[in-house]
């Protein structure tokens, strides 16, 4: 079964908060049809509204639809970046909660947990964020329990995961979820990437 995967992008988004995720998942579909299955993954990138985002860095991203599309996701990935306009905007707040009930997973990279937090859909599950900002989030949520050292954290329909590079890992912890182990590691070695597949807390 195909899932659909929804990446929110905006202005200042890291670029491999969104991007390395993307990729990922991509290339996990790439896997799979070499083998001559079907793709396991449909990528969807959701902007605010339709106009391009400026990533932080300055790369350009297009969007294929926007907060406004009343359709459904298997999982929403929220990355992160400079998130201070996104988790104040009370239109991407709203997307949020009105698609969790539908979503079987919903996940962050990065300070993408911050959005999340802002949205009201964490809550007293271990959470994690880029190392430098886990005080921060602390102190701006205290009911969070924000773990440090960690790559991510699954709690089956939450998945956070810590800084930038992290995102990978959720994400190839996640194929490994939905398509196997096996399909992880070829992903993984496809995209030549060093990967256990360990379970992280």
């Amino acid at each position: 079964m195909s899932r659909s995967i929804a990446i929110l992008l905006f202005d200042d988004v890291e670029v491999l908060d969104a991007c390395g995720p993307f990729e990922v998942f991509s290339v996990a579909d790439r896997v799979a049809e070499r083998a001559g299955g079907a793709a396991p993954f449909e990528v969807v990138l959701v902007g605010i509204d339709a106009a391009p985002v400026r990533a932080r860095g300055g790369m350009r991203i297009g969007v294929d639809t926007t907060i406004d599309d009343r359709r459904t996701y298997d999982l929403v990935l929220v990355p992160g970046g400079i998130v201070d306009a996104v988790e104040a905007d009370g239109r991407v707040l709203e997307w949020l909660r009105r698609i969790r009930p539908t979503a079987e997973v919903v996940a962050s990279v990065c300070t993408g947990a911050f959005v999340l937090a802002a949205a009201g859909l964490l809550d007293a599950r271990p959470v994690t964020t880029h190392w430098e900002d886990l005080e921060l989030l602390r102190t701006r949520w205290p009911a969070l329990v924000v773990h440090e050292g960690v790559r991510y954290i699954d709690h089956g329909d939450l998945v956070t995961s810590a800084g930038i590079s992290a995102g990978l890992d959720l994400a190839l912890h996640l194929v490994a979820r939905w398509a196997g182990a096996d399909h992880a590691l070829a992903t993984a070695g496809q995209m030549d990437y060093d990967w256990s597949g360990a379970e992280h807390p």
